[in-house]
């Protein structure tokens, strides 16, 4: 069984905690808006041949398990190693599957990686940043079938969720939800 999952303190949730609670601040005839739609996410992981598709938010709350299910998957499939992931990380995916109009998986070649993963890695290769947002649950390196890299690069760079990483030649790229930045790698 995976680990309980434990949040990660991320300025963009507590802006987004604060923003939830003005919501009942308001009158109550604004209160009633219509319930947000379901939010869910599906995965292949390419390294370990899992999939999983699952609603990870609805009612206006997080689901328990379908956020440790996801947090499995995106595991470190190298140690084994589970971790937390960002949920600020899991609604950039979502936000790009929805802005995609994609029915099909994300691809998911790199999740959570452990301290140890990200400096083998670092040492191998100057394209890895020693300091990854990968070991805190917060980047993801991607693509999604029938969707060319440049387009879901251009849709990553639009939301301005964080980070976005493009690897033309590694056919991926890398989102995170640190600071907006992009750059292109190998």
């Amino acid at each position: 069984m995976p680990p309980k999952l434990l949040p990660c303190p991320t300025r963009r949730r507590l802006l987004a905690a604060a923003a939830g609670g003005a919501l009942y601040a308001l009158p109550r005839r604004h209160a009633r808006a219509a319930p947000a739609a379901a939010r869910s996410l599906a995965f292949e992981n390419l390294h370990t041949g899992e999939s999983l598709r699952t609603v990870y938010w609805e009612q206006g709350q997080y689901l328990e398990q379908p956020l440790l299910d996801i947090q499995h998957l995106l595991r470190d499939y190298r140690n084994g190693q589970v971790h937390a992931i960002d949920i600020g990380l899991l609604n950039l995916l979502h936000a790009m599957r929805e802005g995609l109009g994609a029915s099909r998986p994300i691809q998911l070649i790199s999740g959570y990686r452990s301290p140890a993963t990200n400096a083998a890695l670092h040492a191998r290769s100057g394209q890895v940043s020693s300091g990854s947002l990968h070991m805190q649950g917060m980047a993801a390196d991607i693509r999604i079938p029938g969707c060319d890299l440049p387009r879901l690069r251009a849709l990553a760079l639009s939301l301005r969720g964080g980070g976005v990483g493009y690897y033309p030649h590694s056919d991926f790229v890398h989102v995170d939800v640190g600071r907006v930045r992009q750059w292109t790698g190998a």
